[in-house]
């Protein structure tokens, strides 16, 4: 009964995938298990989440040995191991991606975000991941920073499959979507094939809810009764609101002639991915970025502790992202109105996420040259 909710999902159209790849994982069978139990469809990697995995333990040393011994710097040694990784994964969940005709079974593994303002760099870093594992069925992240997006065009039109991160604003989201369906455009042009390229949309989720909250509780400090009372209500409402509007621009992009036409040729929609499920306020309902956002065409990356948390209690809806649509407008009006600037909190929210994911990359390569240190004199 409990993995029939996750099962539920698939059938509603929406992929379960988690956002967690070690090698321990991938050795003692747990990754197989979620994926044959659990019905998880995908993995989700980045420099934090790495970060966690080989500092963290000690399941790499062989490893790390074997590429100091050859004078290989932390940055080589890292792009191995997470190469390896993730290549395991995507061999694990390459039935799943025979299975549904190439439409789902992905692993994706993140360029460096010292990139995050390099277009040519990006693009280099992508084709080179891309190259290396050699799977069709890997996703390559790349951030949607303003450098990011003409990486996504070119990377698509070049048979890439994409996987954009750190979208936090709806406006943004328009442009990843365009950027995906121009790469798209030129290799039809150009006479390639489209019906194999796959691309998910990261569009963030809890962070929203985490910053607009502090801004919220700080407004309520000054304000009067009534004023206060409204701040609360608002308290936990911005991040879904906010993706619901989103997924109502991804059914007018992927409805429309345009996308139709490509469609023609195969073309795949470039499914939304909700990112950053887990609920960070303990106050909060453990399923609150899973439940309200299931719907059609559609990703749910989770950690696996939420994939436990909806097995054993999760409600399914699989229309409940197109309902409240028009409560969710409000919700920005009233935002708005009470003071929130949701640019300056997405915009506020992308810079942080690649600085944050910076300094996972930056801990991990400092840990790697320190267990290098220790192994090389053992």
């Amino acid at each position: 009964m409990t993995v029939n909710r996750l099962h539920k999902l698939q059938a509603c159209g929406q992929s379960v995938w988690t956002d967690v790849i070690s090698r321990q994982m991938l050795r003692s069978g747990t990754l197989a298990r979620y994926i044959n139990e659990s019905g998880i469809t995908g993995v989700t990697a980045n420099p934090a989440i790495f970060e966690k995995a080989i500092a963290g333990s000690h399941d790499y040393d062989e490893t790390v040995q074997e590429y100091s011994a050859r004078g290989c710097p932390p940055p080589e040694i890292y792009e191995a191991l997470a190469i390896a990784d993730v290549g395991g994964a995507a061999d694990l969940l390459r039935p799943v991606y025979s299975r549904t005709a190439g439409k789902d079974g992905f692993v994706s593994i993140e360029v460096s975000p010292e990139l995050a303002s390099d277009t040519y760099g990006s693009i280099e870093e992508a084709r080179r991941f891309w190259s290396k594992l050699n799977r069709p069925n890997v996703m390559i992240k790349v951030p949607a920073t303003s450098a990011g997006i003409p990486a996504i065009e070119q990377l698509t039109a070049a048979g890439v499959n994409v996987n954009i991160t750190l979208i936090f604003a709806v406006d943004v989201y328009e442009q990843v979507m365009e950027a995906y369906l121009r790469g798209l455009e030129e290799r039809v042009q150009h006479g390639h094939p489209i019906d194999r390229i796959a691309s998910v949309a990261s569009f963030f989720v809890s962070r929203v809810d985490t910053l607009v909250d502090k801004l919220l509780e700080e407004k309520a400090n000054d304000a009067d009764e009534e004023t206060r009372q409204k701040l609360q209500e608002l308290q936990g409402e911005a991040a879904n609101a906010n993706a619901k509007i989103a997924y109502q621009r991804f059914e007018a992009m992927f409805g429309s002639e345009r996308f139709k036409r490509l469609a023609r040729h195969g073309a795949q929609v470039q499914r939304p991915l909700w990112a950053s499920t887990s609920t960070k306020n303990p106050q909060y309902a453990d399923t609150l970025y899973v439940t309200p956002l299931l719907g059609p065409q559609t990703v749910n990356t989770m950690t696996l502790d939420t994939i436990d948390a909806f097995r054993d209690h999760g409600e399914v809806d699989c229309n409940a992202v197109r309902q409240g649509r028009d409560e969710a407008v409000q919700v920005m009006k009233d935002l708005e109105r009470v003071g929130v600037d949701m640019k300056a909190v997405t915009d506020q929210l992308t810079s942080e996420g690649v600085r944050k994911f910076s300094a996972s990359l930056h801990a991990l390569l400092d840990a790697i040259d320190q267990r290098r240190g220790v192994l090389v004199e053992a």
